[in-house]
């Protein structure tokens, strides 16, 4: 009988253990832990398989007038939510000290120009003279903004220019399936007339100019990159930029269209290195033209880059989750496809979107929210878009490269 009672006692400790993995106490928003009978992790409704308990502990009462969330993509594994820095991230006993480029956070009186200060610059340096609150871009002003965008995309597509095949909507427990159940392609038809459009044909121009692989450098030859240039200075000609730059203007973020300029070009054409040292990868090139990494698709925002990949035979049209409130464009789908050989689990795009609509609400996101959710208003529907920042190279006084943007969230 002694010797079955260390017997007894580890059965009951690992019976303790097993109820509590199958309770969310003490869990909320931990890893996906392989081990347990339940998850607590924030994609555990996606994927259903949340513990019972999981809304009682680890959900608050939203904001009815927020966006509904539908996705959260892996690039979120590709440039982690860091929240742009890394300790030390304090401007304890820092206020108004030189600029130093090795700091990975800054506390001097350029910081929220440049969007590179300490979480708590605001709290210790804003009695210094300077403050961060006098420039921060409000919620509002983002959706009033992104409504100016909506409506001055001229050079967007017309309902009869193109027809989509949405097909078969599957739940979001389903994506890792990675089953092709739509047997049509995605686009039916499209006018490739809106191809002819200056913004157009450059940014079609810029789309093969890469190699999607990464860990393999980027060599631009002198016509590549007078390619992006002149996609810059068409989509500056535009309404929609104009409207941007305007409101940054007024925000004090530039002072004036040539520095604009010059910063849009390096935050998304600047080069830096996703793997192997090498300068492999932009902001540009992963959320337009797409790329693969440890053998799956990352990035890939585009409905221009997927009908073409498409019509060549080279994307595979798997399915949706989601699919937007817009009755004309631009809209947003949230779908899964094969790449070549390569699946992407959930991957949003703008459909029938001009190219300088979403290189303005990406940049406007990444300039006001960098690394966070950005709220916005399109045609009186909310949308939310998450962006983030290379943190591992700067260029300039410290700034950010983009290393991803996307839509997150809409109303369903």
């Amino acid at each position: 009988m002694r010797a079955c009672v260390p017997l007894i006692v580890a059965m009951l400790c690992s019976l303790a253990w097993a109820g509590k993995m199958e309770s969310c106490a003490s869990r909320c928003n931990e890893k996906f832990n392989r081990d347990a009978a339940c998850q607590c992790d924030r994609r555990c409704p996606r994927h259903g398989d949340c513990c019972e308990d999981y809304d009682q502990l680890c959900t608050v009462e939203e904001d009815p007038n927020e966006p509904e969330p539908f996705l959260e993509l892996e690039e979120e594994t590709e440039a982690p939510a860091s929240h742009l820095y890394s300790a030390p991230s304090s401007c304890r006993d820092r206020c108004q000290e030189a600029f130093d480029r090795h700091q990975p956070c800054h506390c001097d009186a350029r910081c929220p120009e440049f969007g590179n200060c300490c979480k708590d610059f605001e709290s210790l340096c804003g009695h210094e003279g300077f403050s961060y609150s006098s420039d921060a871009i409000t919620k509002e002003e983002l959706q009033s903004v992104s409504e100016k965008i909506y409506r001055a995309d001229t050079n967007k597509a017309q309902k009869e220019d193109v027809v989509i095949n949405s097909q078969n909507r599957i739940s979001p427990s389903e994506t890792r399936d990675q089953v092709d159940c739509c047997p049509e392609p995605l686009f039916t038809y499209v006018n490739e007339k809106l191809f002819s459009k200056p913004t157009y044909a450059a940014f079609i121009n810029l789309l093969n100019n890469y190699q999607r692989a990464t860990g393999r450098g980027e060599h631009f030859s002198a016509q590549q990159l007078a390619e992006q240039d002149a996609f810059l200075r068409e989509v500056m000609k535009t309404a929609v930029m104009k409207e941007l730059y305007a409101f940054l203007h007024h925000q004090n973020r530039y002072s004036s269209e040539q520095e604009f300029v010059s910063d849009l070009k390096n935050m998304w054409f600047g080069l830096y290195s996703r793997g192997n040292g090498e300068e492999d990868s932009s902001g540009f090139e992963h959320v337009f033209s797409g790329e693969v990494k440890k053998g799956k698709v990352t990035g890939f925002h585009n409905w221009i880059r997927f009908y073409m990949q498409e019509k060549e035979g080279l994307v595979d049209y798997y399915s949706h989750i989601y699919d937007g409130p817009w009755d004309s464009y631009p809209d947003v789908l949230a779908m899964q496809f094969n790449w070549d050989g390569y699946y992407k689990e959930v991957g949003s795009a703008f459909i029938g979107s001009s190219p300088e609509f979403e290189f303005a609400l990406y940049s406007l996101c990444f300039i006001a929210r960098p690394g966070k959710v950005c709220q916005l208003s399109l045609g009186g529907y909310p949308l939310a878009i998450q962006t983030y920042t290379w943190d591992k190279s700067t260029y300039g006084h410290g700034k950010k490269y983009i290393a991803t943007a996307y839509v997150v969230s809409s109303t369903q």
